[in-house]
């Protein structure tokens, strides 16, 4: 009777996750607000030494989803790491981790919904906060009660420009970092200069590693799409085996154009540091563009939150 039930249950949800949809899913996943706005301040933790912070914690995110993958591949649930800790260790610990989770991601998402409501307040200064993350609230969850493949399509495009967008301002960066555009004349020497590599000493990089491993927050949700994926056979290997890849473009190289162009200890708060860089250069529209892309991730995420609660 019990085998019967959970055949039922491995059957109710509908693979409606292309391919496609699964590699941007992945792709996306982790980029979110704490690469454009979390940075901020964990650049005021360690300095310069924020690269070596994200090299090592995403080594070690690497590694636990290279475990988590194997047991996906074998069997795709949505349930993921709950379903797991569940059938293999025993019920309390799937109940644990199936609850922690809920719990960690709820906080999580009214500090993408803040986050939200920060960006908007770049163009639109005037409007209360709690409405512009009301409206955003209503929309995210609209879509995710439509069905999956429109959580993975609007998903496919958000990742689409965020991707778009890193690849850019790496590029550009390194661009400014190598010609006399800007105001950005010292290279790489931003990188040892005001302090050296980690001017608050040892402490700083371990207080950094706890705000770096929480912007890795959302690599998860390769694990729990398994359970609606068309092949997760072939798309989840691809997409797991490709993070490491993911984590050294995305996360390394962002932080080495960062700290190349702007003093560690000059980058504020208010805004995202990319923002500010771009306006330092004289294009608006440049900042902008940044903008709107910083407030595409932190909707993407919370619609990513939304999507994987509700299948935890």
């Amino acid at each position: 009777m019990s085998e019967k039930s959970n055949q039922g249950h491995d059957h109710s949800m509908k693979r409606g996750l292309k391919n496609r949809h699964m590699q941007m899913i992945a792709l996306g996943a982790s980029v979110g607000t704490g690469l454009f706005y979390g940075s901020a301040p964990t650049i005021k933790l360690v300095g310069p030494g924020i690269i070596a912070s994200y090299a090592l914690a995403g080594l070690f995110i690497f590694f636990v989803m290279r475990m988590l993958g194997e047991m996906a591949v074998r069997e795709p649930v949505s349930g993921s790491f709950s379903h797991f800790a569940n059938k293999y260790w025993n019920g309390f610990m799937g109940y644990l981790a199936g609850w922690n989770y809920w719990t960690l991601f709820m906080l999580a998402g009214m500090a993408e919904l803040a986050a939200i409501a920060v960006y908007l307040a770049y163009w639109f200064p005037d409007i209360p906060h709690w409405l512009t993350t009301l409206i955003c609230l209503v929309i995210i969850t609209a879509i995710n009660l439509i069905n999956v493949k429109a959580y993975g399509e609007v998903e496919f495009w958000a990742s689409f420009i965020k991707i778009g967008a890193i690849v850019s301002m790496i590029l550009f960066g390194f661009y400014l970092i190598f010609t006399t555009m800007g105001s950005f004349p010292h290279n790489f020497h931003n990188l040892w200069d005001n302090g050296g590599f980690f001017p608050n000493g040892s402490w700083g990089f371990l207080c950094s590693l706890a705000v770096v491993m929480f912007s890795f927050g959302g690599v998860d949700l390769i694990g729990i799409t398994a359970g609606e994926a068309e092949n997760p056979e072939n798309s989840l290997p691809t997409a797991i085996n490709e993070l490491l890849l993911r984590i050294l473009i995305f996360y390394i190289g962002t932080m080495v154009v960062l700290m190349s162009l702007a003093p560690w200890d000059k980058v504020g708060l208010e805004a995202s540091p990319f923002v500010q860089i771009f306006e330092e250069i004289g294009i608006p529209a440049a900042s902008n563009i940044l903008n709107l892309v910083v407030l595409v991730a932190a909707l993407s995420v919370f619609n990513s939150i939304l999507y994987s609660n509700s299948r935890m």
